[in-house]
């Protein structure tokens, strides 16, 4: 996992071929005028989704993971509290293969808040329980191929 400021989102676009255009992308939109739904920059590899999340507690959070593909977690609207587990301590669970997501019973173990001008990236070895907002949000979720 990692956390950190949009300003810093060009130092990953080394960690993995879809990285750069996940960053040009990022760097060439006003995110906060994005309207919800998906933009598919690369049909198998690279895709942006703009969701408005509605009011979530932690308890309403479920925990997932993915194997597939790499999540870029930006909220825009407003902060965002995101629950974080390690994948590899998670009980089994069914994996859908068609929406690449595994969900998990109970709360993560760890809560951390994001703020807009802030990111996290998930890789498949983080499970993590996106969305805690207490009033809602715009938040872009972009789907990087591993």
């Amino acid at each position: 996992m990692i956390i950190d400021s949009l300003k810093n989102l060009s130092n990953y676009a080394a960690l993995n071929p879809w990285f750069k255009q996940a960053v040009e992308f990022v760097a060439s939109h006003d995110l906060s005028t994005l309207q919800p739904g998906k933009i598919v920059l690369d049909p198998d590899n690279l895709i942006v989704n703009v969701n408005k999340i509605g009011i979530k507690t932690p308890d309403a959070a479920k925990l997932e993971t993915h194997r597939q593909f790499i999540d870029i977690q930006i909220p825009v609207s407003g902060p965002e509290t995101m629950g974080y587990t390690l994948a590899d301590t998670l009980p089994s669970s069914h994996y859908d293969a068609d929406n690449d997501i595994a969900f998990y019973p109970g709360l993560a173990d760890e809560y951390f808040n994001l703020v807009p001008g802030m990111f996290a990236v998930f890789f498949p070895s983080d499970g993590h329980a996106p969305g805690i907002t207490p009033t809602g949000l715009t938040k872009i979720i972009i789907k990087v191929r591993v």
